[in-house]
């Protein structure tokens, strides 16, 4: 899901292993499959850590879409940090045959698999210990908000238990795996409970956030922060692990088939595991989505009856949303629904009170909106971006959304705070009045239940759009 101006992880020994034979050799005990591979001295795992460092980075785990949070650029010092890790060939003392490249990265990509679930599990484990427990015992947080703040992370647990005793009951006497691809089809339906966990993530972050006004809050969740088993990581990032690693199946499930043979057991049942584990995603990306626009749906505060449009309650997901500035430099939060743009101010929070979102002007329905992206350094034609944001002649990251239709013409220039941050709202921009537009051609006549989620394809639909406004209206 994706949140305008923030946006929508963590990877992790086991004990090193004796004297390898000369088929087998480990390398450097700070390499991760994930990682960057070092020296080593077998050619064959030379070549190995040579592809796998090519392979994906597990680090940056795709995101689900809708909806989205647009998120400013990271630095990469500030993505969770990861624990030191083995490699499975570190673990090896001897094989009585030898190994293919090819099939020595597979059993790497399964032991990653397999040590993922170990740490995800003492990661948890963590969490419910050293923040739930203490926090309720001192009386920082109540009962209740605790439960709301960390949902039914506790049930979690087990079920990645169950996966790892099924996957370290696979390993063979030489501790290769033969067949992964079955045991995770059996396995991945009992992912249908991060549904209820991801639905709830939305006010559990708000939550939070509003709690971390309280001092003690505060000052019990930076002590943890900074102390060494969190790994300088917030309590936010911890509650934010079953996700990642949910959306990480997928990139796994991938590499152990690229170095899958044919004829080999596994290479029926991998494309099935991956079929599901995808449908899954795709099942708690629509309910979180559908969980996410009814919180801020809540939120929103008119102060004319006539800016209830009929296209927010109509509307099941957010594309985005985010901070955004107008012209005269007013903070503006705006929201991208299924259907509509909204544009709010954010309204003072009170520290027990639900969040909530002024409504700015009139929504403008997606299906009449107009986009224009306005060039750096070029104020607009009416000269009123001319010093408005920077103070001088040149303006950056701008772009102006415009709607005709059932109201007076309005248009609104906004400033994003980077040009990343600009291209994601354009983007989401785009691909809802692709949307709005198709389903306003065919009549509208399809059910709510057959509309359909944002796809990645639709962009390849989205150049065809012309992103000139052809209408001169006052900026706000």
């Amino acid at each position: 899901m994706m949140n305008a101006g923030k946006c929508f992880q963590i990877h992790f020994n086991i004990t090193v292993a004796g004297p390898c034979n000369k088929r087998v050799k480990p390398v450097d005990k700070s390499a991760s499959v994930t990682g960057i591979i070092t020296q080593v001295k077998t050619p064959a795992l030379k070549r190995l850590g040579q592809s796998i460092q090519r392979s994906i980075s597990f680090r940056t785990e795709a995101r689900p879409l809708p909806p989205m949070p647009i998120r400013t650029r990271q630095k990469a010092s500030s993505f969770p940090r990861r624990r030191n890790s083995q490699l499975w060939s570190d673990t090896v003392d001897s094989l009585s045959h030898e190994l293919s490249t090819k099939e020595i990265k597979r059993q790497e990509v399964i032991y990653e698999l397999t040590q993922g679930e170990k740490q995800l599990i003492e990661d948890l484990s963590l969490v419910k210990k050293v923040y739930y427990e203490p926090m309720l015992k001192l009386d920082i947080m109540t009962e209740s908000e605790l439960g709301q703040i960390f949902g039914t992370l506790d049930s979690l647990i087990p079920l990645h238990e169950d996966l790892l005793a099924r996957l370290e009951g696979l390993r063979g006497a030489e501790k290769t795996v033969q067949e992964v691809g079955p045991t995770m089809m059996d396995w991945f339906p009992c992912l249908e409970a991060y549904i209820t966990y991801c639905c709830n993530q939305v006010g559990a972050k708000a939550l939070l956030d509003q709690k971390k006004q309280d001092k003690r809050v505060e000052h019990f969740l930076r002590l943890c922060q900074e102390s060494s088993f969190s790994r300088k990581l917030d309590l936010w990032n911890f509650l934010d692990l079953p996700r990642s690693r949910l959306v990480k199946y997928p990139l796994l499930l991938k590499e152990i088939q690229k170095s899958t043979p044919p004829e080999h057991p596994d290479e029926e049942a991998l494309p099935h595991a991956m079929e599901l584990i995808q449908r899954i995603i795709t099942e708690v990306n629509l309910k979180t989505g559908e969980a996410e626009c009814q919180f801020y749906r809540r939120g929103l505060c008119y102060s004319e009856d006539s800016q209830r449009v009929s296209e927010i309650q109509a509307s099941r997901f957010l594309y985005c949303h985010g901070e955004l500035k107008s012209t005269k430099g007013q903070k503006l939060h705006v929201f991208l629904f299924e259907l509509v743009l909204v544009l709010t101010r954010p309204m003072a929070q009170d520290r027990e009170g639900p969040v909530q979102f002024q409504v700015y002007r009139q929504p403008l329905p997606a299906a009449h909106l107009h986009l224009e992206d306005l060039p750096d350094g070029e104020p607009s034609s009416s000269g009123s971006f001319r010093g408005a944001f920077t103070g001088n002649d040149k303006v950056k990251n701008c772009f102006r959304v415009s709607a005709t239709g059932r109201s007076k013409p309005q248009s609104h220039s906004l400033q994003a705070n980077d040009s990343f941050n600009k291209q994601q709202w354009i983007s989401c921009l785009r691909q809802a009045m692709v949307q709005s537009r198709d389903r306003q051609a065919q009549g509208s006549h399809c059910k709510p239940s057959e509309r359909l989620s944002p796809e990645p394809a639709l962009y390849n639909n989205i150049a065809e759009l012309n992103l000139n406004s052809d209408v001169e209206m006052p900026d706000t």
